[in-house]
């Protein structure tokens, strides 16, 4: 069974403004599997926090996992995906349809918020992208 382990950011400078997006995915050894640092042109926080997932998600596909451990210091996004919390903002509702829908290309799926400073890795390299799109 192929598992990895997720952990993505998004942001925006001036929210909404210019965005980007980071992923580290891992295998269950910790080895770099994949990085995803791109530049999303002007978005919102959320919206570049699931933007960041919807990457990974789709990298993930691609290198054929099966099982994934998502970690994102979203704790709204988190909420939102796991249930806890109603999409409420329109602009996140397709959002959040296109992770459902990537999720159930895989066997085992989990969110889990984690604080930044757990998350520095994935935030690097959504700055990296801002940074290379102002």
């Amino acid at each position: 069974m192929k598992k990895f382990i997720i952990y993505t950011d998004g942001g925006a400078r001036g929210n909404p403004g210019p965005a980007g997006i980071g992923a580290i995915i891992y295998d269950e050894e910790k080895n770099i599997i994949a990085e995803i640092s791109e530049y999303i042109g002007s978005t919102t926080n959320n919206q570049a926090e699931y933007k960041a997932l919807i990457a990974a998600l789709k990298k993930a596909k691609e290198l054929k996992a099966e099982e994934l451990d998502c970690y994102l210091d979203s704790e709204l996004v988190v909420k939102q995906l796991k249930r806890e919390y109603k999409v409420k903002n329109p602009d996140l509702s397709p959002l959040f349809l296109e992770i459902h829908n990537l999720s159930l290309s895989f066997k085992k799926i989990s969110y889990t918020h984690v604080r930044r400073e757990l998350n520095k890795e994935a935030d690097k390299l959504a700055n990296m992208a801002m940074d290379r799109g102002v």
